[in-house]
């Protein structure tokens, strides 16, 4: 391999560090600039790989050479994201200053120096205790700065653990070879380097702009990895300016909201849902950007673009959940769907999700139309009988679900394995399989016996189902299009519908009555139910007439993905009624918090309840939220990351254009839109900006949120571009035709503040109202169409400017992360996790007297209960392994003491049995009066 490189490139440095490091040789050649290879595009360095092909990023090039490992890849490549994206511009524009740099530029770098030491701190690097290639790529950008004394000083004197981490690798010999090989120079000639040969923002530096004409100013915002945008054609200019000297006329009118929302014939009508979330928890980020505030984004939109639209959501309630928190509760089952119903609400109020119906499950509506939908598929021969073996608990007289049954894991002998899985070894068990198994209610060992259930023949309506996926399939996320062909690829097996549980809709049959339908089945037909209890016309949108057509958006997780794309449409084609079916199935991947799963439990991320606390406005969570969507893998909150995000693209990109925009206007205009007389310069920015509102939209209307946002900010920062590069403060300063154009930029800039805030109004709504208000916009601007009109005309009045932003402190990034982490959870004094010595003594007190005595029995449990507490607070805690390892060792050994003592006295005391394992049950009366309040609900 060779790397061709201009002199004093710095990207260079990257690839022949990232190649020592894997110990590859690459040969180093020194070529101009102007070199006839790289003209398509002219970009140095170059890696030529030994097949021939040329990779000209740098970070392409060092990722290749330096892979990361399996379990740092995601974290690694957002490293270099940032480093490409976000730094480098950045730097670049700070080295580009012949004297003082711009306050701002300083600022900003500041600011991304500040995000990189808190990354760093105790870290010997980015990812850990290794070198990885994302260190080698932001040590090299940073040499520019590191390595002078007034760079030093001014901007990492501050920055003590990126001062540390520079200085080890520094110190590397694989580093210390490159930087020799290559001799690169700091400052203002590796600028130059860098501007020569390298796609550059226009207006990081005023002296390079002659280069670049007007109508081939591009949009990104980075040096490295980036391709440039192709340029504005001379029809896309033409029609820009006709647009915005006569658009506003043909401008449609927002459609007045009504209710209740209904399809009409003849226009677009879009349907939209999001997976029903679980009732019996309080929802955490994953789930609010996976499902609500995803759709609540594409539901604004739609809306915007005059569509008729609804968009309905609700909690799932039914299922054995539902009934284990009530026990742990001691409420029944209604009050506990109640309680969490009101929680689910007030956050999905708080993130201003804007549903037209946000229902629930447990309704009349819910019954009839599952039951309806169950006796057609019966009618229609989709449903077949067979016995299948359970376990049926005498003494509570029920049929027990997976998660009421414990007992011995076939495999690994572990006591406390669950009916559905084992928390020893971590495999899938059957509830059948358990070696002893005993009700987790009333710890009696159940029995297995018979019983007769209905089954969904999915083989049966496959090829239905097949026929109608060649249709819609390719609108799906990609997702949701693999996971439904991997269901597919085999063959589809029928599928059990109904359980012998209480708490759920009654099978309508008779003989069958005292069973449930499962959650599978019946919780997607509750889209249904909630639109039916919103309005009494629900069939025009579920059963549309033949001449009104009803668009269906689903936004679910990925774990949904087979009950919305493969078992539901299967009921409603096995019914053949003309239901609607989903048209587009927009599945996410999973949201991790700092690079773990959430978990309630051990106090580790950020819930729906938790986020109010924080201090940080709602429309800050959506934005952060919508930007790092886990649209095509699985993405990770950060504390640093959000602060960052908040801190550059709103505060400082977009809060920044507009309010400099207002305020101009206010202190030189009188707060009034000023004359605006386009010319060229003006018109090229206007193509530009409706080439991204063209994206914006295709984005949106194809649910790729993480796009949308991303078009939003190159307005801005297309806005910010052409306020620096035309200086208004300069031109009011010079003759008449100067003053004049200055007011013709304020008022362009005015005006695409009033884009913004239409655009922002999805994903930012409050934030959207605020701008309009202090645009004194007037309603009819809430509409979006595909090109760029006058919306706030010369002579127009503006409101009060006031910052839309506020800045996020590093020393509020800690304190949230520390209240986040988990670590208070074992900080709590009920359990010590730094102590890993189990306390033994217990056992050998006990054991010390006559087994067979009563008392000793009664020390036994106890000591069984206190140690089980024990062992689930520990676990409860995020402690390592070999922390509570130990303890469950001590847990099993008190355990078979207890069974030796009891098997001698001949008489399981009663109250023991109660509490072996150390669970908190409820006594059988108690038992009693939760299994009443079920039998009345039902």
């Amino acid at each position: 391999m060779k790397l061709v490189t201009n002199e004093n490139n710095p990207l260079s440095l990257k690839v022949l560090i990232s190649a020592n490091f894997a110990q590859k040789e690459i040969l180093c050649e020194i070529a101009d600039v102007d070199d006839p290879r790289f003209q398509s595009p002219r970009r140095l360095p170059v890696l030529e790989l030994d097949t021939g092909e040329f990779l000209f990023s740098a970070n392409s090039a060092s990722r290749l050479l330096f892979p990361p490992h399996q379990s740092t890849s995601v974290v690694v490549d957002k490293w270099l994201e940032w480093e490409s994206s976000e730094l480098q511009p950045v730097l670049a524009y700070y080295l580009s200053a012949t004297s003082k740099p711009d306050t701002g530029v300083s600022r900003q770098l500041k600011e991304y120096l500040t995000t990189l030491n808190l990354a760093l701190s105790g870290k010997k690097f980015l990812t850990g205790e290794g070198v990885s290639v994302a260190d080698v790529a932001v040590w090299s950008i940073l040499f520019l700065l590191a390595t002078g004394a007034k760079h030093l000083q001014e901007l990492l004197s501050e920055q003590s653990h990126v001062q540390r981490w520079f200085s080890h690798l520094s110190l590397q010999p694989e580093v210390q070879v490159a930087v020799d090989q290559l001799c690169p120079k700091v400052g203002i000639a590796a600028y130059h380097s860098l501007a020569n040969a390298t796609w550059y923002p226009v207006n990081a530096v005023l002296s390079y702009v002659e280069k670049v004409p007007h109508s081939r100013i591009p949009s990104v915002n980075s040096l490295d990895g980036m391709s440039k945008e192709s340029p504005l054609s001379e029809a896309e200019i033409n029609a820009a300016a006709e647009a915005w000297q006569s658009g506003a006329a043909r401008r449609p009118k927002p459609k007045p909201q009504v209710s209740p929302v209904l399809p009409v014939p003849g226009e677009r009508n879009v349907l939209i849902s999001s997976a029903l979330p679980y009732v019996n928890n309080i929802p955490h980020l994953g789930t609010i950007i996976g499902c609500v505030l995803s759709g609540d984004v594409f539901a604004r939109f739609s809306r915007l673009c005059n569509n008729n639209t609804l968009y309905i959501c609700g909690t799932d309630e039914y299922g054995t959940a539902t009934e284990t928190k009530a026990l742990e509760e001691g409420l029944t089952p209604q009050q506990i769907c109640d309680k969490y119903f009101k929680i689910h609400d007030a956050v999905y109020k708080w993130f201003n999700i804007s549903f037209d119906h946000f229902g629930r499950t447990t309704t009349a509506e819910q019954t009839e139309i599952s039951q309806d939908l169950f006796l057609q598929l019966y009618e229609n021969g989709f449903l077949s009988k067979e016995s299948v073996e359970q376990l049926l608990c005498e003494n509570c007289n029920r049929y027990l679900a997976d998660r009421f049954v414990e007992g011995t894991c076939p495999r690994c002998a572990y006591e406390d394995a669950r009916g559905d899985q084992c928390d020893g070894c971590g495999h899938l068990v059957n509830a059948t399989e358990l070696v002893s198994p005993r009700c987790k209610i009333c710890q009696k060992r159940p029995v297995v016996t018979k019983s007769d259930q209905f089954f969904l023949e999915l083989p049966k309506t496959e090829p239905l189902l097949r026929n109608w996926l060649i249709r819609v399939i390719d609108g799906w996320s990609h997702n949701a299009r693999v996971i439904t062909q991997a269901w597919l690829k085999d063959g589809l097996k029928p599928r059990c519908v109904t359980r012998d549980l209480k708490w759920g809709v009654p099978v309508p049959l008779d003989g069958y009555r005292n069973k449930v339908f499962y959650v599978w089945f019946d919780a997607p037909i509750g889209y249904m139910s909630i639109t039916k209890t919103y309005t009494d016309q629900w069939e025009k949108w579920w059963r549309p007439e033949r001449n009104t057509t009803v668009t269906y958006y689903n936004f679910i997780g990925k774990d949904n993905v087979p009950f919305h794309s493969v078992m539901f449409p299967s009921c409603l084609l096995g019914a053949n009624r003309n239901y609607t079916l989903v048209s587009h199935i927009m599945a996410t991947e999973f949201l991790n918090y700092e690079d773990e799963k959430f978990s309630k439990s051990r106090g580790v991320g950020v819930f729906g309840t938790d986020a109010k606390e924080t201090g940080i406005p709602s429309d800050v969570w959506r934005f952060y939220l919508l930007y790092v969507r886990p649209e095509s893998q699985d993405s990770n909150f950060s504390w640093v990351d959000l602060a960052t995000k908040n801190n550059s693209e709103l505060l400082n990109n977009l809060g920044n254009f507009i309010n400099r925009s207002l305020v101009f206007a206010e202190k030189n205009f009188s707060r009034q839109v000023p004359d605006m007389l386009p010319g060229v310069q003006e018109w090229t920015l206007l193509a530009l900006i409706t080439r991204e509102l063209k994206a914006y939209m295709g984005a949106l209307e194809n649910a790729k949120l993480r796009d949308g946002i991303r078009h939003i900010l190159n307005i801005s920062r297309h806005g910010n571009q052409y306020m620096q590069l035309l200086q208004p403060w300069v031109l009011l300063k010079g003759n008449d035709e100067e003053r004049a154009h200055a007011g013709t930029v304020i008022g362009i800039c005015c005006n695409i503040a009033c884009l913004l805030a239409v655009l922002l109004k999805p994903y930012m709504p409050v934030t959207a109202d605020i701008l309009k208000e202090q645009l004194e916009a007037p309603d009819d601007v809430w509409i979006i169409i595909p090109e760029f009109t006058v919306l706030l005309p010369s002579g127009h009045k503006l409101g009060k400017p006031s910052p839309l932003f506020s800045k996020i402190e590093p020393s509020r990034v800690d304190q949230l992360k520390k209240q986040f982490s988990g670590r208070q959870k074992s900080q709590s004094p009920e359990v010590n996790t730094t102590s890993s010595k189990p306390a033994t003594s217990t056992v050998n007190v006990v054991t010390t007297q006559v087994q067979g005595d009563p008392s000793v029995i009664a020390k036994l449990s106890a000591a069984v209960a206190q140690q089980a507490d024990l062992v689930r607070k520990l676990k409860g805690s995020g402690a390592a392994p070999s922390i509570w390892q130990p303890h469950v060792a001590v847990l099993l050994e008190l355990k078979r003491h207890l069974a030796s003592a009891q098997s001698i006295n001949g008489n399981v005391n009663e109250a023991s049995t109660a509490t072996l394992n150390g669970l908190q049950v409820p006594n059988p009366a108690e038992v009693a009066r939760l299994e009443a309040g079920i039998a009345k609900q039902v």
